[in-house]
């Protein structure tokens, strides 16, 4: 994540949960027009353009009474801040065939297949290659196919290991859901359902393991103090290595798809 201040500025949370309001600007560069979010805080002192790694967008903070002229100013004046924070986004990968993707952290070669349609396997690969997710049916339909049979695996595998750690504390946890969200891995609410990353089928599974003991461990404490660490490091003794693999490679996984 780069962050740019004018000046100094202050927390942009709010004490009382409330959110920012947000409009939009939008501002040419040299990869054409970008739209930039922006988010008018009682608690910004400061302007602040923000360009996220993950989703790949532009956010410009303002003062709640920052004028709209002022804030397209300040926009134009950093254009070649925000060029060059865009230039230094890792490239995308799409799911089309010859693209090598992880899956539960190991290179796999995507091959689109004729025949069995709507088939999606992973096969050894040829020679001692890299393992294949054979893709069968039409081409057109692949990279939505691949997406879908990752969401799969990451369903079935965070659904064991939220299983398997809640058992592991004695306590219920409620519906298990699936999403690509960019500022968080997972979350649970206080009525125990829990959220994840299909992303997370992409990492080592001791990085999936630690998340998914990360959420169910707030069925005993919603907070991030003492007791909350002590249950998660019951579940996962090691968690440390998976949280310095996120630090380091988690970024990298929103290139894929």
């Amino acid at each position: 994540m780069s962050l740019l201040r004018a000046f100094r500025s202050k927390a942009l949370s709010s004490p009382s949960g409330e959110r920012p309001s947000e409009e939009a600007l939008t501002v040419a560069t040299r990869f054409g027009k970008v739209a930039i979010t922006v988010r008018r805080s009682v608690q910004a002192r400061r302007m602040t353009l923000r360009v996220r790694s993950a989703a790949r967008d532009v956010t410009l903070t303002l003062p709640a009474r920052t004028a709209q002229a002022a804030a397209r100013d300040f926009v134009q004046r950093h254009v070649d801040w925000i060029e060059q924070r865009l230039a230094r986004l890792p490239e995308r990968i799409p799911f089309v065939a010859g693209e090598v993707i992880p899956l539960r952290g190991a290179a796999h070669r995507i091959e689109f297949r004729e025949g069995m349609r709507g088939l999606v396997r992973v096969e050894p690969g040829v020679r001692g290659g890299d393992p294949v997710i054979a893709v069968y049916g039409l081409p057109a339909h692949g990279p939505r196919r691949v997406a879908d049979f990752l969401k799969r695996e990451a369903r079935a595998d965070l659904l064991a290991a939220s299983a398997r750690h809640a058992a592991s504390l004695g306590v219920a946890i409620g519906r298990v859901t699936i999403k690509d969200t960019t500022s968080r891995w997972g979350s649970c609410s206080a009525t125990g359902d829990l959220s994840f990353s299909w992303r997370l089928i992409l990492a080592p599974p001791h990085v999936l393991d630690y998340l998914a003991a990360h959420e169910v461990a707030h069925r005993r404490e919603m907070n991030h103090g003492a007791r909350y660490w002590a249950h998660v490091e019951r579940l996962t003794p090691d968690y440390g290595r998976a949280e310095a693999w996120l630090k380091a490679h988690g970024a990298t996984l929103h290139r894929y798809g």
